[in-house]
C-alpha cells in the first residue's frame, strides 16, 4: 500500500516480487529496517533475496507467495493457521546488532504513567496484524510487512491480533480467549495487560481524531472496548 511500486518481474531464476520507493522517500528508514531484520524472520515470512539501492530507489526483492489475505471472522479455517505462525514468531529473539524499534520507544506517548517498562523485553514483533500482512497459501500463513520490527515483550503481538480479531466481528471476550492461546499472553500480570489496553486505546483515539475515516473510528471503539475489558482484570476471555 505504502510503495511506489510493487510488481512481480519474471526473471530467468523464477518470479521475484520487488517493492520500492524513492531513495529520498521519508519512508525509507523503514524499508531499511524490513531489510537488516529479514534474516532472522521466521520461515513463514517470505524470503529475502536483496535490497537494492541505485539510480535514487531502494528496492527490495522478495520470494513470491501467491496467496489471499487471511479471514479473521469467527469460525475461520484461517485462525489455526494465523496461530501457528504467531507460535512460530513468539519463539524468535530480536536480533542485537542492527536498528530495530523498541516498544518502549512506540507506546510512550499512550502508555499510562509508570507502566512504560511493562512493554521491554527480547521478543522479536511485528505489531501490525492487518489481514493485509498474513497471506494464505498452501495450508499455511505467511507473514508479510515487516517495515515496523519491533523488539519488546512477547505479548504484545498476541494482544495486537486480539484488536483486530475484534475488528473482523469477534466479541472482546472471544478474542482475548484468543489471546490466552500464546503463553506471553497467559503470563502476563493483570494489570501489565490492562496498561497495553489503555495505551492501545490512547494509540487509536489519535489516529481517529486525525481522520473521520469509517474505519478507523471502528477501531478506536474496539481499542476502548479491548481497554475496558482488560482493565477489569480480565486476560483470558469468559471472564478469565
Amino acid at each position: 500500500m505504502n510503495s511506489s511500486i510493487a510488481s512481480v518481474l519474471e526473471t530467468d531464476r523464477g518470479p521475484v516480487f520487488v517493492k520500492g520507493i524513492p531513495a529520498d522517500h521519508p519512508q525509507v528508514d523503514a524499508q531499511r529496517r524490513e531489510a537488516a531484520v529479514a534474516p532472522y524472520l521466521p520461515a513463514s515470512c517470505p524470503r529475502l533475496y536483496w535490497h537494492i539501492e541505485a539510480a535514487g530507489w531502494s528496492l527490495l526483492g522478495y520470494e513470491v507467495v501467491d496467496g489471499r489475505h487471511a479471514d479473521y471472522a469467527p469460525g475461520s479455517p484461517d485462525l489455526p493457521l494465523v496461530e501457528a505462525a504467531l507460535a512460530e514468531l513468539q519463539a524468535v529473539t530480536a536480533p542485537t546488532g542492527i536498528e530495530i524499534k523498541d516498544a518502549r520507544d512506540r507506546w510512550m506517548e499512550y502508555a499510562p504513567p509508570g507502566t512504560l517498562h511493562h512493554f521491554a523485553g527480547d521478543a522479536l514483533l511485528h505489531t501490525d496484524f492487518a489481514p493485509d500482512n498474513i497471506l494464505i497459501v498452501g495450508g499455511r500463513a505467511r507473514l508479510v510487512d515487516w517495515a515496523w520490527p519491533t523488539r519488546g515483550a512477547a505479548w504484545i503481538d498476541p494482544g495486537a491480533l486480539a484488536l483486530r480479531l475484534m475488528e473482523a466481528g469477534h466479541s472482546v471476550e472471544t478474542a482475548v480467549e484468543f489471546a490466552a492461546r500464546f503463553r506471553s499472553w497467559r503470563d502476563a500480570e493483570p494489570e501489565v495487560l490492562s496498561a497495553f489496553g489503555a495505551a492501545t486505546a490512547a494509540l487509536w483515539r489519535e489516529i481517529a481524531a486525525q481522520s473521520p475515516a469509517a474505519w478507523k473510528q471502528e477501531m478506536a471503539r474496539h481499542a476502548a472496548g479491548l481497554a475496558d475489558y482488560l482493565a477489569a482484570g480480565r486476560r483470558q476471555g469468559k471472564g478469565g
